[in-house]
């Protein structure tokens, strides 16, 4: 999976331009022989015939970009000219001084692998919530609870899950999606930086040949 880090065997969250969230699962546990296409769970073969769980949502970083290329597109229909990374940085800035909202933003604008046709909606609209802190704040709760939907982190717990790693370049350049994060998981979360997934690859086999030679 693109950009999810192996380096942890454990519970990687990452979020780039889509979401990815894996986790290494107990010993003894067996997929169904025939994948369903429509689970949104996909498991792969790890180390020791071990499995890694994935849950992969194609909605990531990329609507967050989409928001902050909707809204630099009207004001330049208002005949206004902002970057778009003076828009992003005032939308989380905004974001972050709004705690809270009653907004929900389903935020599937390309849909999902298991549900092509759920694209984005917007509920619970009111006359207060219509803030850009508010549906800041909603998209990026969206975003989190999107992938929740997905793998519900009540399952990670039952499967012995203890801590998250988060890291991608969307998660580190925004600290409301950090504060959702946290908010949504039952078990610390602590963020690293940003590491290319070969780079992961590469350090989960020395630290197995190191093992190796220790045993």
């Amino acid at each position: 999976m693109h950009g999810v880090m192996f380096w942890k065997t454990g519970q990687v969250l990452n979020i780039s331009t889509s979401v990815q969230l894996a986790t290494s699962m107990p010993p003894g546990f067996q997929p169904a022989q025939t994948p369903d296409p429509t689970a949104p769970v996909t498991y792969f073969p790890y180390f020791d015939r071990t499995y890694l769980a994935v849950a992969a949502s194609l909605n990531g970083g990329n609507v967050l970009a989409a928001f902050v290329h909707m809204l630099v597109q009207w004001m330049a229909d208002l005949g206004l000219e902002v970057e778009e990374p003076t828009v992003y940085s005032c939308m989380i800035q905004a974001a972050a001084q709004q705690r809270d909202t009653c907004l929900t933003i389903t935020p599937t604008v390309w849909g999902e692998r298991h549900l092509p046709d759920q694209l984005a909606s917007v509920t619970r609209i009111s006359s207060s919530d219509l803030s850009l802190g508010h549906v800041t704040r909603a998209l990026c709760r969206g975003i989190v609870q999107n992938l929740h939907s997905m793998l519900p982190f009540q399952q990670l717990k039952e499967w012995g899950v203890e801590r998250v790693i988060g890291s991608g370049s969307a998660l580190s350049r925004n600290e409301v999606l950090k504060q959702e994060v946290q908010r949504a998981f039952p078990f610390p979360v602590s963020f690293g930086q940003d590491v290319d997934a070969a780079v992961g690859a590469a350090l989960v086999m020395l630290r197995r040949n190191l093992n190796q030679k220790e045993s």
